[in-house]
């Protein structure tokens, strides 16, 4: 258990897991409150062998571990999960194209000692690598980004797309419709988009969320293509409302895009991907969505010294945030953005004003023995306003609390 680190500001340590020696974690993370009244933390993993980890929080001081799953390949990682009522979803993405065993698995983790597959959708094919990333809220919809069986992408590095699943039968998830940036899959008699001159990263898509207070919208992020809004009131033909990119001049890779219902705001990631901030500036933007088909950039979030985490080993620039998932066991503010930022930590930003917002709290945890460099990778909030951090390499989980 971690007990002290000089790193820490505005925030508490409570407890530290190493999840049993493999606590390398992806961006799939969820709290599950079971029948029982017990609070288990699920975490996909960010590569081979662990499938996923299940840690009892119901005492935070001294989490438990009680579940950890193996991957069905090698060559497959989890990376990103989904939780309603009993049922969780994970997402299977291959090292390689036409590789088994991608797509999306559904469980059953109504006896959280004893996760049990009841379905499975297929993503393999011969240009598809799979499923990165999965949202899912509501229990009808699960939102993806993903290969297809049939997919044929103009350039291999937009060969994940948006695929909307049908899983109110979760043993038999069935597409209920898709989208792809135009000109990214072949015969959609668009020409291919321009690669970024610097820092090619695809024009795939990484995330799309979709909220109860707006169910008929998909709030994602198309890497080196930027925001795109989509209206997904008919399902099997979701179209996009408007765009916004920043890349180039800027390098791309946006990651996440969060909106904030009350304030009109839409929060969005980038994610940096090269050591020592050669693909800097990676930040995480403001944009004003007053008026929907315009989107208009306002602010960042400023950036904890370059100089120093440059000289560290690892990455460091923006990556993910805490999405305010809906859901009993989630967190809700419009005003608080807790963002993870690898070597740099967790960090957490007030943006009541928007045009200035300011770091209120950071926790940068030790370097783990054995790892190549700290690598903060994804953070949940529970409704108590609990912090669950997680590490992309080795540093497993983290519990704290705020002290603001």
């Amino acid at each position: 258990m971690t007990t002290l680190t000089d790193e820490i500001s505005g925030m508490r340590l409570i407890s530290h897991h190493d999840l049993n020696g493999f606590g390398n974690i992806g961006e799939g993370v969820a709290l599950h409150q079971t029948s029982d009244g017990r609070r288990i933390y699920y975490m996909a993993h960010e590569s081979a062998p662990k499938d996923i980890t299940g840690i009892d929080v119901t005492d935070i001081k001294n989490p438990k571990l009680i579940a950890q799953t193996e991957l069905d390949y090698p060559h497959l990682r989890s990376n990103s999960l989904a939780i309603v009522g009993d049922i969780m979803l994970i997402a299977y993405q291959s090292s390689a194209t036409g590789q088994a065993g991608v797509g999306m698995g559904v469980y059953d983790i109504s006896k959280p000692e004893d996760v049990r597959r009841i379905g499975f959708y297929d993503a393999s094919g011969p240009r598809s690598r799979g499923c990165h990333c999965l949202w899912w809220v509501d229990g009808e919809y699960a939102h993806l980004a993903t290969g297809t069986p049939d997919s044929v992408p103009t350039n291999a590095k937009d060969d994940q797309f948006y695929v909307i699943l049908d899983v109110k039968d979760p043993t038999n998830p069935k597409e209920a419709g898709r989208w792809w940036f135009p000109g990214t899959q072949e015969g959609d008699g668009v020409a291919p988009p321009a690669r970024h001159p610097n820092f090619d990263t695809g024009h795939s898509l990484h995330n799309a969320n979709v909220y109860p207070e707006r169910p008929d919208r998909a709030y994602s992020a198309w890497k080196d293509s930027g925001v795109v809004i989509l209206d997904i009131a008919d399902k099997s033909k979701p179209a996009m409302i408007s765009n916004v990119n920043f890349a180039p001049p800027f390098p791309g890779f946006a990651h996440t895009v969060m909106p904030l219902f009350t304030r009109n705001l839409l929060v969005v990631t980038q994610e940096a991907t090269r050591m020592h901030g050669e693909d800097h500036p990676k930040l995480v933007w403001l944009m004003d969505n007053r008026l929907e088909t315009n989107p208009v950039i306002i602010s960042t979030l400023p950036m904890a010294d370059t100089d120093d985490f440059f000289s560290r080993p690892g990455r460091y620039g923006a990556h993910n945030i805490y999405e305010n998932s809906p859901g009993p066991t989630c967190y809700h503010s419009e005003d608080l953005i807790f963002a993870t930022f690898f070597n740099g930590g967790m960090r957490v930003f007030d943006i009541s004003n928007p045009f200035q917002p300011k770091e209120v709290a950071h926790f940068v945890p030790p370097l783990t023995e054995g790892a190549s460099s700290v690598s903060v990778n994804d953070v949940h909030v529970d409704e108590n306003g609990i912090v669950y951090v997680t590490d992309r390499i080795k540093g497993g989980l983290y519990i704290l609390e705020l002290t603001i």
